[in-house]
């Protein structure tokens, strides 16, 4: 398969995927419960409050006693969902999640929407671009980056039957949908290999899933043979998954919506450190903040725009060779 064989759907926003699939998964688990911290409308959660008012939990501006809360609900049993941005869901919080969550292994999900640059107009306060690498290091955390509705639709759904610690990654605005709408091409731990190629591994995760697509077509109408992989568990990494790949390109771009420092990016380039030392090019955030601005404009600025993983992926081939 090529990338020009993959089709967008249409535009769906990933935080309404999560809003679709909570309320899915509560309708066959009477377990599951919502909390979220004053931020109900944002995070899509409408009709799981309309159904399930017995099961949801409104916090307000108290993110820490909302993990507390989730926390305690696993106790008996229960499956909590937390819910803010992921700024909140993660800097505001990170102790309480280290030491109530991760080190007591609490089976709570930590659903976090508006995270990256493509939060756009909230700005630099809002747009953290460091949590998935605070997620990861954290011992026995599960962190997924789902790229599209669909496949945030459908991992939502997964986590509920996922013992342990998750964080699931999303985002504000409409994006391209393209993934299956089944969810046969999402297993929790399992990289997605959306298409086939020998000259240069593509790495992505998230929003910029679609982006190394847009990039794999115009490689391939330069003759180059572009192998996309959608790496949607950051955490369990498919270590399996990116060996094979970059065993055949012998190179690689990672793309992710976050600081190069400590994300998808680090995580490829560790593997590939200890068994097979390749050259790799990032596409993230260079050790900065984000500011106020367009979605797009921001990813043109800061350089994670479709031409910017043309760019690196004909350097590092260039590299290679």
């Amino acid at each position: 398969m090529k990338c020009t064989d993959i089709v967008m759907q249409n535009e769906k926003e990933t935080r309404a995927g999560f809003g679709d699939g909570v309320f899915e998964a509560a309708k066959k688990n009477p377990n599951i419960f919502v909390l979220t911290a004053d931020l109900a409308g944002s995070m899509k959660i409408g009709d799981f409050i309309k159904n399930y008012p017995e099961r949801f939990i409104q916090c307000g501006i108290a993110e820490a006693n909302m993990i507390g809360i989730a926390a305690g609900l696993t106790i008996g049993g229960k499956i909590p969902y937390t819910t803010t941005f992921a700024n909140f869901s993660t800097g505001r919080v990170y102790d309480q999640i280290r030491q109530s969550v991760a080190y007591s292994d609490k089976n709570v999900k930590i659903c976090a929407s508006h995270a990256g640059l493509t939060l756009g107009e909230d700005g630099a306060t809002h747009q953290i671009l460091e949590d998935i690498g605070m997620m990861k290091m954290l011992p026995g955390m599960t962190v997924i980056v789902p790229a599209d509705y669909n496949q945030t639709k459908i991992a939502t759904q997964a986590i509920a039957d996922y013992h342990g610690p998750v964080y699931l990654r999303f985002g504000r605005p409409k994006w391209p949908n393209f993934t299956k709408e089944d969810g046969s091409d999402f297993v929790i731990g399992k990289a997605q290999q959306l298409s086939e190629g020998t000259d240069v591994s593509i790495f992505a995760c998230g929003h910029m899933v679609w982006k190394a697509v847009e990039a794999g077509k115009i490689l391939e109408e330069k003759g180059i043979s572009v192998e996309v992989i959608n790496i949607h568990t950051i955490k369990p990494l498919d270590v399996e998954a990116v060996l094979k790949s970059i065993t055949k390109t012998k190179c690689a771009v990672t793309v992710e919506e976050h600081n190069i420092i400590g994300g998808l990016g680090d995580s490829i380039a560790q593997v590939a450190a200890k068994h097979l030392p390749i050259p790799i090019e990032y596409i993230g955030t260079k050790d900065t903040f984000g500011e106020s601005g367009k979605p797009n404009e921001l990813l043109v600025k800061y350089g994670l725009d479709t031409p910017f993983i043309v760019e690196a992926a004909e350097k590092v081939i260039s590299r290679k060779s």
